[in-house]
């Protein structure tokens, strides 16, 4: 194997990448602080065996809230996506989208907690402003990297308008509707996490079935939950969008009122750094700002950037344990059946849930964060690169087993793993931050203390930093790309495998 890849430059990044991993772990939070984890774990399973299924309305209230969050929030977010697409060559547009995206939906619901409240109008925002900035980025790429050839038969005084809606838009739909349903999927795990800051869809629902100890009406939610992901193929028709999109309005939960006076103290008073406005100097402001950044921001960063290499490397491991589960070369029909029930299962639980359970069992510390991001991200590319090792044609008298793994077949999807791994650096790096807020010191959880505390202002400098650090680690991800001239030799946009490295 050595022989294979000494002189590949994307056998030595692969092992830089190990090595800081290394390096990080002793860094890091690792540690099961619970007194009985496994005992605590058993009961876990066993609630497994016997879904409590008794309190249905409530089940379906919480379903129902997170099927209309998720609806109104990528709806909103595609038509305002769609509009910036068509002008997103405007250097502006794209620098605000990166930033608007690089914050977690989780971070965006934080703040519009603080300007509308509970109200519904939190949720859709929180949804929709970020996928509105991804929509437009991909839906660009779309636009850019479309079939042009049609364009050439069209008349020159023809209006632009008219080429995009007859020539440009018709060839291009079907890519548009594969990536806005995808998007669709991420949306229900976006809508279902908003629960733990109080909105009513599945994560209130599971966190308080979880605290109480109800194990059994945690797998009822998160059976129905794999189902509906499962399904969505199924349910979410062209003819049917409209009745959803019409009906969701009315199920979301309004309970609550926008109070103006809030809206305004948050823009004018809160949001502004304390000292500016007490009216003290530019010394005293300067103060402020470095004791944030050397008491909050700087240790946020260090653990956040710990957590992500670790995590990083655990799911790349993990991708070439799972990738062999669902591939033809290796299992046969039954078995690849359960191996594809296995990743769908780990990549559908959102590693928020993931993590928050692993977190009540084992006690805060980073190993359940690390655990979390590993399997979905691990189960999310070794589905990619498991549909892709079907592809690969193999010789009549090539070696069966380990050889045929290591010899035959890794070495032609080596490149497919690292460039689809470092498709999911800046998502793991936006996921640990906001992992945070369960209790591990990354950025996350000096921005919920910084809320909870009522310090607004030093929680927005803290997201924005976030934002920052988000787009650093995208921006290196794709030089290491282009360096290595890694690419994906799939028609990722056909089968959705782009949109799922891009989460």
């Amino acid at each position: 194997m050595d022989n294979i890849y000494k002189h590949s430059p994307a056998w030595n990044v692969s092992w830089l990448f190990v090595l800081l991993a290394i390096f990080s772990l002793f860094f890091s939070d690792i540690e099961i602080i619970s007194l009985e984890p496994w005992q605590e774990l058993k009961r876990l399973f066993m609630g497994l065996l016997a879904p409590d299924w008794s309190n249905l309305s409530e089940i379906a209230e919480a379903f129902l809230q997170t099927l209309a969050f998720a609806i109104l929030g990528v709806t909103g977010g595609s038509l305002i996506g769609f509009l910036l697409a068509l002008i997103f060559h405007w250097r502006w547009i794209q620098i605000s989208c990166a930033l608007i995206r690089a914050v977690h939906e989780l971070f965006w619901a934080l703040i519009f907690l603080q300007i509308f409240g509970l109200h519904p109008l939190t949720g859709l925002l929180a949804i929709g402003l970020p996928y509105a900035a991804t929509f437009a980025k991909v839906y660009a790429e779309i636009l850019e990297e479309g079939d042009k050839s049609a364009m050439q038969a069209v008349r020159r005084d023809a209006s632009m308008v008219s080429i995009f809606f007859y020539v440009r838009l018709p060839d291009l739909w079907e890519t548009f509707k594969s990536y806005t349903s995808y998007r669709l999927e991420c949306g229900l795990r976006s809508s279902a996490i908003l629960g733990f800051v109080g909105l009513p869809t599945l994560g209130y629902t599971l966190s308080s079935a979880f605290m109480e100890g109800h194990y059994s009406v945690v797998w009822a939610l998160l059976l129905l939950f794999y189902l509906l992901i499962a399904t969505i193929r199924y349910w979410v028709r062209p003819a049917l969008l409209p009745v959803y999109i019409i009906a969701a309005p009315f199920i979301v939960a309004n309970d609550s009122t926008i109070s103006f006076d809030n809206v305004q103290r948050f823009f004018t008073e809160d949001i502004i750094p304390a000292p500016i406005m007490r009216g003290e100097s530019l010394s005293e402001l300067w103060y402020w700002l470095s004791d944030l950044l050397v008491n909050q921001a700087l240790p946020g960063i260090f653990n956040t950037v710990v957590l992500t290499q670790i995590a990083l490397v655990a799911s790349g491991i993990l991708t070439l344990l799972f990738f062999p589960l669902i591939s033809t070369h290796f299992f046969k029909p039954a078995g690849r059946t359960i191996g594809h029930v296995l990743l769908v299962v780990l990549r559908t639980t959102p590693e928020y849930i993931l993590a928050y359970i692993l977190l009540q069992l084992w006690g805060p510390s980073m190993l359940p964060a690390i655990v979390a991001l590993a399997l979905h991200n691990g189960a999310i590319i070794g589905h990619l690169i498991g549909r892709y090792s079907t592809e690969v044609q193999l010789r009549v008298n090539a070696s069966r087993g380990l050889n045929r793994y290591l010899y035959e077949l890794l070495p032609r999807l080596y490149g497919q793993f690292l460039a689809f791994l470092f498709y999911r650096w800046e998502i793991i790096m936006r996921e640990s931050a906001i992992l945070g807020i369960l209790g591990i010191a990354t950025l996350g959880f000096y921005i919920d203390s910084s809320i909870q505390e009522l310090h607004f202002d030093k929680a927005m400098i803290l997201i924005f930093i976030t934002a920052l650090l988000n787009v650093l680690v995208d921006t290196l991800s794709r030089y290491l790309r282009a360096k290595l001239r890694l690419r994906t030799n799939v028609d990722c946009r056909a089968s959705n495998d782009y949109c799922t490295a891009k989460e």
